[in-house]
């Protein structure tokens, strides 16, 4: 008897544990894109960058080897937040939701996994500018190449500024508002963003976009934010030489 017992147990147990593996595997990045919106979603990907803490959550841009997510606000102490190094991978449960045609994982709780660093390189997405192909790299870190400043206006104001503080130019120096400024290539404007949130003011990319000049060229990196259209949440910026 008690051997039937334990067989028994040992049986429950171990469907127990497959019920629960089957119920925490996370999804490949094309099960992801493929699952319905507001379905529950369960990712591995490495810490790429994030924004800034803020009551108990944090926006963390991640990815792996297949493809790029963005985990709005989501829950983290301010103990673990100092953990979310650049290279850190993580497990992260939530709800794929969709804002203004940006793909993103809200509401998500999150785990540490044990693994080697792992830190994506740029793609080069210069070429599929203006292109329905150039969406599929949404949130991936990726790079412009020879990017033309232009000018941005405020509205009832003639002056060509090479960039805003805010969308709308209504910020101001020294009040760490976001970056706005427009590039082109081959005759097309696009407007890129320096997010406060993840490059304040002080940084390397806040104060590069601040001394831009119009017309000048450059080379630029960033996370393929997407807000209607593509609109880039720029990192880095290289003035051509």
């Amino acid at each position: 008897m008690k051997k039937i017992f334990a067989a028994i147990l040992a049986l429950a147990l171990t469907l127990c544990a497959c019920a629960f593996a089957e119920e925490t595997a996370a999804m490949s990045y094309a099960d992801y894109m493929a699952a319905e919106l507001e379905s529950e979603v369960t990712i591995e990907a490495y810490v790429q960058a994030h924004q800034s803490w803020w009551e108990d959550q944090i926006t963390v841009y991640a990815a792996n080897e297949d493809g790029a997510y963005f985990l709005y606000n989501m829950a983290c102490s301010e103990e673990d937040a100092e953990k979310l190094v650049p290279g850190t991978k993580i497990r992260a449960t939530g709800y794929k939701t969709e804002w203004s045609g940006e793909i993103e994982i809200a509401d998500a709780t999150f785990e540490f996994v044990d693994a080697e660093p792992w830190m994506a390189e740029p793609v080069d997405v210069t070429g599929l500018l203006g292109s329905d192909e150039l969406i599929e790299k949404m949130n991936q870190l990726v790079s412009f190449k020879g990017m033309t400043v232009e000018p941005s206006k405020i509205e009832g104001d003639d002056t060509e500024y090479a960039f805003l503080y805010n969308w709308d130019g209504s910020g101001q120096e020294g009040a760490n508002n976001d970056l706005y400024f427009n590039v082109s290539k081959d005759g097309v404007s696009y407007t890129f963003t320096v997010e406060s949130y993840l490059c304040g003011e002080g940084t390397e990319v806040y104060e590069a976009v601040k001394a831009l000049e119009i017309g000048q060229v450059i080379d630029l990196e960033g996370f393929l934010y997407w807000y209607n259209t593509a609109n880039p949440h720029i990192t880095a910026v290289i003035v051509a030489e």
